[in-house]
């Protein structure tokens, strides 16, 4: 069996920045308030004119760039969305359109948060099992479509932006030592899938904000683990940990928790607020961009939230 591994990334963000300060003049709230309780200083926000398939397209077409691909050799394309607010098109066949592709697959995949992760893990299959031989993985989202710009307790925390990766069939991807993409290990909890909501016409975005964050400081841990010991790699050894960008209250608490004591932590949630399903790919785009982890060395991703889904793999870096 063949298996799979990631080759090139990309990502893209909106040129618009709010800061905590734009956000204090809009709701009653203050920089030192979003700051000391989810950490996020800035967030990028899309025009009425850069709709998610955009914003995915450009991601895509810098990690096939990077590649050194061109759009027909891609044969399927995954796009991680919540925020696609027609149901056909999809956003992957508007992606793929955009892009001059021939004749890919073309499949959106909606877990919120966790859709990246669960997008990857999807690829990874398809490949192994024969069905594709190079995908392009999208996390996509604009949260700015969905926010309550009324609710200070939600609103300070979206940003908009998308990440993509090239993951291509790698016949050693089974090789004991090192294989490009680890397995999956994912699930939820359905009787507290209300605890993160984006309903209603139009959609707005709605959380339970405790219990999230204590379902993901106490709950993720122990399984975060469990998918390093399904990759054979033991938590000290990782070179890098992309959560989620959820909230920096709970990134590192949980990376804390995993044992993780040599990896760099992505924080993009910072500068880029929650991005939904963008946020891990567009972390590690970075990461990998800065040089801040090397090819080759393993990461853990990990990704939680709507639905309280959650899904993770380590993979070695492009």
């Amino acid at each position: 069996m063949t298996g799979s591994r990631v080759v090139a990334l990309g990502h893209y963000q909106p040129a618009k920045v709010l800061t905590n300060d734009d956000l204090a003049a809009m709701v009653d709230t203050s920089d030192e308030w979003i700051t000391s309780r989810v950490g996020i200083k800035t967030r990028h926000v899309g025009g009425p004119d850069e709709p998610v398939d955009e914003m995915a397209a450009h991601a895509a077409a810098k990690a096939l760039a990077t590649a050194g691909l061109d759009p027909a050799d891609i044969d399927l394309v995954l796009v991680a969305t919540s925020t696609a607010i027609d149901r056909s098109p999809s956003m992957s066949a508007r992606v793929a359109a955009r892009l001059g592709m021939a004749s890919p697959a073309v499949m959106d995949i909606n877990v919120v948060c966790s859709g990246f992760t669960h997008a990857l893990a999807a690829a990874d299959h398809a490949i192994r099992a024969g069905a594709a031989n190079r995908a392009l993985v999208i996390g996509a989202d604009k949260m700015a479509d969905i926010a309550d710009w009324t609710d200070r307790s939600t609103c300070v925390l979206l940003g908009d932006g998308a990440g993509a990766a090239v993951v291509v069939a790698d016949p050693q991807g089974d090789a004991e030592a090192a294989p490009g993409i680890g397995p999956v290990l994912w699930g939820s909890v359905p009787e507290m899938g209300r605890a993160v909501r984006i309903e209603g016409t139009p959609p707005r975005f709605a959380q339970e904000g405790q219990s999230v964050y204590r379902w993901a400081t106490t709950q993720l841990p122990p399984i975060a683990r469990k998918v390093c010991e399904k990759a054979g790699v033991a938590p000290e050894d990782l070179a890098a940990v992309v959560l989620h960008q959820a909230n920096l209250r709970i990134i590192e608490p949980v990376a804390r928790k995993i044992g993780a004591v040599n990896a760099v932590i992505a924080r993009d949630i910072v500068d880029s607020g929650n991005t939904s399903a963008a946020s891990i790919p567009m972390a590690l785009s970075k990461l990998v961009e800065r040089g801040e982890v090397d090819s080759g060395a393993p990461a853990l991703l990990f990704g939680f939230g709507g639905n309280l889904s959650y899904a993770g793999q380590v993979i070695r870096c492009p």
